[in-house]
C-alpha cells in the first residue's frame, strides 16, 4: 500500500543502520524525477532523493520492468548515469527471469539489499488497480521469479506500493499484491520455507 514516496523514509532509516543499500526495484517507471508541480517529494522522485542523500549503493541498484511514456527523450539516462542497471520491460518479454536474477544475485553479493515492488511493474491486464498503469509489463510469474531470485541474499527490507483497489472492481490487483508481499516475507533472512 501507499505510493512510492514511502520508500524514501524507509531507506533513510535503513541507511542509518546499514549504510548505503542495494536495491531491486520492480516498476514501470524509474521514479528518479526531480520535481512534479514544484514538489521534490512525490511518488515519481524517491530514488533521486535517495541518490542525493547517499542512501543507495548505486553499483547494486537494478530497475526491472521499466517502460511507458516519458517527458524525456531518454527516460533511463539519470538511472544509468548513477550506475544503476536498467532492465526495460521489452528485455523481459516472453522469457523466464531466472537467468537475469542469477546475474542480479552476483551483483548484490552478501551486502544489505532492499526490494521495492511497484505493482505497476506488472502488466495492467493482471494488475489494473494502480494510479499509473503502463501496457506491456511483466507477468505475475516473472514477479515471482524476481522475488524468489532474492532468496538467500541479505534482504533487510521490502515494500509493495501503488495498489489502488478502487480502480479494480475484480479485486485481482489487491490479491496479487498480497501474494507478492507474502513471497517477499518468505525471502527474508532466517525465514524457513519448504
Amino acid at each position: 500500500g501507499g505510493d512510492h514516496s514511502i520508500t524514501y523514509p524507509i531507506l533513510q532509516a535503513l541507511a542509518e543502520k546499514h549504510g548505503p543499500v542495494g536495491l531491486v526495484h520492480v516498476d514501470a517507471h524509474t521514479d528518479t524525477g526531480d520535481t512534479a508541480l514544484g514538489e521534490k517529494i512525490y511518488h515519481g522522485t524517491p530514488f533521486r532523493r535517495c541518490v542525493e542523500e547517499g542512501l543507495l549503493d548505486c553499483s547494486r541498484v537494478v530497475q526491472i520492468g521499466v517502460r511507458g511514456s516519458s517527458y524525456d527523450p531518454d527516460p533511463y539516462e539519470y538511472s544509468r548515469d548513477q550506475g544503476f542497471r536498467v532492465v526495460p520491460a521489452e528485455e523481459c518479454w516472453r522469457k523466464s527471469l531466472v537467468p537475469l536474477m542469477a546475474e542480479v544475485r552476483e551483483q548484490m553479493g552478501n551486502k544489505p539489499l532492499y526490494i521495492s515492488f511497484d505493482i505497476d511493474g506488472l502488466d495492467p491486464a493482471y494488475a489494473p488497480g494502480t494510479g499509473t498503469p503502463e501496457i506491456a509489463g511483466l507477468m505475475p510469474a516473472q514477479g515471482l521469479e524476481i522475488i524468489r531470485g532474492c532468496k538467500g541474499l541479505n534482504v533487510v527490507g521490502c515494500d509493495l506500493v501503488e495498489v489502488a483497489p478502487m480502480y479494480d472492481a475484480s479485486g485481482n490487483t489487491a490479491l496479487l499484491g498480497a501474494n507478492l508481499l507474502f513471497e517477499m516475507l518468505c525471502v527474508l533472512p532466517g525465514v524457513k520455507t519448504v
